[in-house]
């Protein structure tokens, strides 16, 4: 028998791969699994989506290694070989052993050249690019709705020119489909630039869209393809789908009647790799969020923990900045029955609270807040920072919208709640609230923090999209979903900051256990990552 499904999921992210469907049933069948997972790394396989041409060469990798080990889809079968024919035993093969971590004080171990400087011998340096408060010029118009649009695709159609290999200039809709005859057969590719309306998927498992610009639409359509025609891409792209109000470009080719157009390739606008900058000053930076004050179900003993463990450990001498990303309080009227599950049932007296337990931290670290769908803002985002009266209660804290791009000493950090991981739960089949960090990667991929309007994000129809990451960041942040995850996504650091709630009755209803009291911290010069467990 193979492996369980709750033991293969953890397999599978500890080596960074996402099964397609069609590969999962074969995994599940799979007697020596963990090893034969292992060969991704043998073979240098990138992480990401595990397709069934990858695992037919971990398979045959693992079969090299232990040629007296067979395997077909009914699991793996010892093959009997007479004696006469075995070699010489040399030494038997061992499996591995745990690896022995040492821990100080009971929290994990870390190096004391990775955050080499006290926090107090760095200045303060918070570099603010973009925020919406006191910037949000927008009354809700249609001819508002139009400029955010238009904003969108023509910033994104530009990464799109500068980070993707093009096979040709994009040409304007209207255009192509007036010279759609030139852009038949395999010769002559076009391509095309725009918005993506009404994804779905057709009953033979393609994926159509119709894709929009300034000029017109055109109706796509991204074929499976089988035997030496299968692109892993494409594959990716089929498993997942496309959020609606995409912006991406595609190439390929009209069919004869001219009235559909075949997608040879799609072109988002991430760049291959970032570069991450580097600050002088070896100080760090913390992360946490969701910590819902104000609720039963508050963890108020485990903030006292961490309080202690803030003004008494080495490590946290090196932290200088809190990156508290939304929900620090758990708001009032937010959601039906919510009186039932308040400890503190007043707004301002759920803010008051907060500073209290912030002031608990040493005077050396100082706290960037930005709000959260709890908070006592505006719902739609991007959303401007708190009201002064809340504001009054706080030390050493820059009050910040939601999301919020800024530097500390030249390391850029996005920080943004989260809210529209909700939508791309919904519209991506690859996105679980079990791993949300997958929607971080389709928000860089993208350039977009909350693509679809009219989805379960509220959005605020700038006229200049707030939403769009015009800039790469060195560090991006979320919460909302109550999870915990720190890894790296082609040069950026992608942090899911932990919550301080534990579970409630909703999560309990629906069978989610959150991931409460990790801090996350991060080195600005060495970009060293350690997450301390404080539940």
């Amino acid at each position: 028998m193979g492996a369980s499904a709750e033991e293969m999921n953890v397999l599978l992210r500890r080596y960074g791969l996402i099964p397609t469907a069609s590969v999962r049933p074969r995994l599940l069948e799979l007697d020596a699994l963990e090893e034969i997972l292992n060969c991704s790394v043998e073979l240098n396989l990138k992480r990401g989506f595990l397709t069934g041409d990858m695992l037919d060469q971990m398979v045959a990798a693992w079969d090299q290694q232990s040629p007296s080990i067979q395997h077909n889809t009914s699991g793996t079968v010892p093959v009997s070989t007479p004696a006469a024919q075995l070699g010489r035993s040399i030494a038997p093969i061992a499996a591995p052993e745990p690896l022995d971590i040492q821990f100080r004080n009971n929290l994990p171990d870390w190096k004391a050249t990775d955050f080499s400087e006290i926090a107090t011998d760095a200045p303060s340096v918070i570099d603010i690019h973009y925020d919406i408060t006191g910037n949000s010029i927008t009354e809700g118009k249609m001819s508002d709705i139009t400029s955010c649009f238009n904003d969108r695709l023509q910033s994104i159609r530009k990464m799109i020119i500068q980070n993707s290999n093009l096979p040709r200039k994009p040409t304007e809709i209207a255009r192509l489909h007036a010279e759609s005859s030139r852009y038949q057969g395999y010769e002559n590719k076009a391509v095309a630039i725009g918005l993506v309306n009404e994804p779905r998927y057709t009953k033979n498992g393609h994926l159509m869209w119709n894709l929009e610009d300034e000029t017109g639409e055109l109706t796509c359509l991204l074929t499976k393809r089988k035997g030496d025609d299968r692109d892993r891409a494409h594959e990716q792209i089929l498993d997942a789908g496309l959020m609606p109000d995409d912006v991406l470009g595609v190439s390929g080719t009209f069919s004869q009647t001219g009235d559909l157009f075949y997608v040879d390739d799609l072109h988002f606008p991430m760049e291959q790799r970032h570069t991450k900058a580097v600050s002088e000053h070896g100080v760090s930076v913390a992360f946490l969020s969701d910590a819902h004050v104000g609720s039963k179900t508050f963890l108020e003993a485990q903030w006292h923990k961490m309080a202690r463990w803030f003004n008494t450990d080495p490590l946290a001498k090196t932290i200088k900045y809190l990156i508290l990303s939304g929900d620090c309080v758990d708001g009032v009227g937010i959601y039906p029955g919510q009186d039932s599950e308040l400890a503190i049932p007043d707004f301002y007296a759920q803010y008051t609270k907060f500073a209290e337990l912030l002031e608990l931290l040493p005077d050396w670290v100082e706290c960037v807040m930005l709000p959260g769908n709890h908070d006592a803002v505006r719902p739609a985002e991007p959303q401007p920072t708190f009201e002064k009266d809340i504001q009054q209660d706080y030390n050493t804290t820059t009050f910040v919208g939601n999301p919020c791009d800024f530097s500390l000493h030249g390391v850029r950090i996005l920080s943004y709640h989260g809210k529209s991981i909700d939508d791309f739960v919904a519209g991506l089949r690859t996105v679980t609230y079990a791993e949300p960090i997958e929607a971080m990667r389709q928000m860089l991929r993208r350039r977009h923090l909350a693509p679809q309007w009219g989805g379960k994000t509220p959005l605020s129809p700038e006229p200049e999209d707030g939403l769009v990451i015009r800039q790469v960041p060195d560090i991006f942040v979320t919460g909302h979903v109550h999870g915990h995850a720190c890894e790296d996504f082609k040069g950026t650091t992608l942090v899911c900051s932990s919550t301080w709630q534990d579970q409630t009755s909703y999560q309990r209803m629906l069978g989610f256990q959150p991931k409460p009291c990790m801090l996350t911290v991060v080195n600005l010069k060495t970009h060293a990552t350690i997450s301390i467990p404080f539940a």
